[in-house]
């Protein structure tokens, strides 16, 4: 009974999967959090993430990105933006920082200015390392 033992977890040798913690995520629901984000950022660099949670597309590089992401919460602060419940700022951010709307995408603020962004697969593609 080896083979429905392990089908349907009654192996004694198999081991729980290491759960990951979840991102210090930050709520990007306000206007005001924008002008904020530009202050913060001549001190530590701001990750904005716009995310759509009807795109399928968006949730698999969400995923990959929360699976990846390995900056702890004192190198940066990471914003959450849910683009379909707050549509006013999303248009805003882009205004703000100067970046054309995509979604997904991941923009890195720094001394008030995006230094960079990506959209889709490119998200998981950037190395955030090199902005801190």
């Amino acid at each position: 009974m080896g083979l429905f033992d392990s089908l349907f977890g009654n192996n004694k040798e198999a081991t729980p999967k290491e759960e990951k913690a979840e991102l210090p995520w930050i709520a990007l629901a306000s206007l005001d959090q924008l002008e904020e984000i530009k202050e913060k950022s001549k001190t530590k660099p701001q990750i904005i993430f716009k995310h759509s949670t009807t795109c399928g597309i968006s949730r698999m590089v969400m995923n990959t990105f929360k699976n990846t992401y390995n900056l702890d919460k004192n190198q940066a602060d990471l914003y959450y933006l849910d683009l379909l419940s707050n549509r006013e700022v999303s248009n805003e951010t882009g205004y703000k920082f100067q970046v054309v709307h995509q979604s997904p995408q991941l923009m890195v603020i720094k001394n008030g200015v995006a230094v960079a962004d990506a959209s889709h697969g490119n998200i998981n593609d950037m190395v955030l390392e090199k902005f801190i």
